[in-house]
């Protein structure tokens, strides 16, 4: 027979539960009743003019999953006016109280931040047990698409670049905000059809603030944190007294670009512990000057294109692209090999992988980094863009999802 106070405190834990959800969709009808508009590039990459209205969209293809595949994203067209979305929608129904909580703050981060290169939820409105969250169809989709579609070897270092480039004007803000990204990787970096660079993932975004204070360290582990282990740096996996803090990011940029290089994620074939170990004891990658090796020769190295996490929403629109990579096509770029890599680029890795975070560049001063200086930025982005990818080819078929 349970006590008297467990009863309680089990009606108590439950009251609190639903609490917590009723707050979340008070939220939302917030968001829904008030206007606000983020600011962002015109045009295609603006949503925030369009309707709450479940009806006014019509589902088209799935782009992929996120969050835990509790998210479903689906490419939509706005009906009054035509224009292509990109939809997450999310079963608030199936979400534990911990991922009610985090989808709660990226809702309310997207009102905070402001800026050009971050992929904010930039409308959000609840229709039935869903979450509706729309955001502006990424037309190339992610960094990590990329690589399966066009480069399975790896970029040329004007497109990583440029790439990472745009990630960098994103952390850049988000430290200056006093946040800590905690989920860099290549599946979070985003290019739309206008050849603007987006960061995504704000769900794992942590604040250093405090009372008003900013923390030199904290403590906490991301949510879904095996996903992202070959990304996160030493100090985060090492779970000390020492903490982690903004400079966590920037070893995770050192593997996107590492990432980008080869088209493959340093560690990720290694079992946990055997990763943790290694970045431990100061063993990074590096990158290699050689042409593409076969996929069973490169030891520790292993094809990124995993599907564990599309980064959907994370990354939006990673399945516009319709080239299948087991037919590439014809007009794909391809890598130079044998791959001689600038010395800007080892450069650029090396500062970023650091074992010590106090060694490692903040990001507002690899924004100088000569690496960045060489591609020349001058150019427009459309122009610089069509240089280095074929037109995308959008999938326009409707997929049936039944009634919404």
């Amino acid at each position: 027979m349970c006590s008297k106070d467990q009863i309680i405190f089990t009606i108590m834990l439950i009251s609190l539960y639903f609490l917590r959800r009723y707050h979340f969709y008070v939220i939302l009808q917030s968001c829904d009743d008030s206007e606000y508009t983020l600011q962002g590039p015109a045009g295609g990459d603006d949503v925030t003019g369009l309707s709450t209205e479940p009806s006014h969209y019509q589902l088209l293809s799935e782009l992929g999953r996120g969050f835990n595949n509790l998210s479903r994203v689906n490419m939509a067209r706005h009906i009054p006016t035509g224009q292509l979305v990109a939809v997450k929608r999310t079963n608030l129904d199936e979400c534990t109280e911990d991922e009610l909580l985090q989808l709660m703050n990226e809702v309310l981060l997207s009102r905070l931040f402001r800026h050009s290169n971050l992929l904010t939820s930039r409308l959000v409105f609840s229709c039935c047990c869903q979450l509706w969250v729309l955001s502006p169809l990424m037309t190339y989709g992610s960094a990590d698409a990329l690589l399966r579609t066009y480069f399975p070897d790896g970029m040329r270092e004007s497109l990583i670049a440029y790439l990472l480039y745009g990630a960098l004007k994103a952390l850049e803000y988000l430290h200056q905000m006093g946040y800590v990204h905690r989920g860099v990787k290549a599946s979070h970096i985003l290019l739309s059809g206008e050849g603007r660079v987006y960061l995504s993932g704000l769900h794992s975004v942590y604040s250093m603030m405090r009372d008003g204070k900013r923390l030199r360290a904290v403590f906490d582990m991301p949510h879904h944190s095996p996903t992202l282990l070959p990304w996160l740096s030493p100090e985060l996996l090492r779970q000390d007294l020492h903490g982690y803090g903004l400079k966590s990011d920037i070893y995770s940029l050192g593997i996107v670009a590492c990432e980008l290089v080869s088209g493959r994620v340093p560690f990720q074939d290694m079992p946990p512990t055997q990763m943790l170990l290694q970045k431990l004891r100061g063993s990074h990658c590096c990158l290699l000057d050689v042409a593409p090796f076969p996929l069973g020769e490169l030891g520790g190295l292993k094809v990124s294109r995993s599907g564990v996490d599309s980064g959907i929403g994370e990354s939006v629109a990673t399945g516009s692209l319709t080239h299948s990579t087991t037919a590439p096509p014809a007009d794909r770029p391809q890598s130079p090999a044998p791959k001689n890599h600038s010395a800007t680029l080892h450069n650029l890795v090396q500062l970023c992988l650091q074992q010590q975070p106090e060694r490692r560049p903040s990001a507002s001063e690899l924004l100088s980094h000569a690496f960045f200086k060489q591609v020349g930025f001058r150019v427009k982005r459309e122009d610089f863009i069509l240089t280095q990818l074929p037109l995308p080819a959008l999938n326009d078929t409707v997929t049936s999802y039944g009634t919404i």
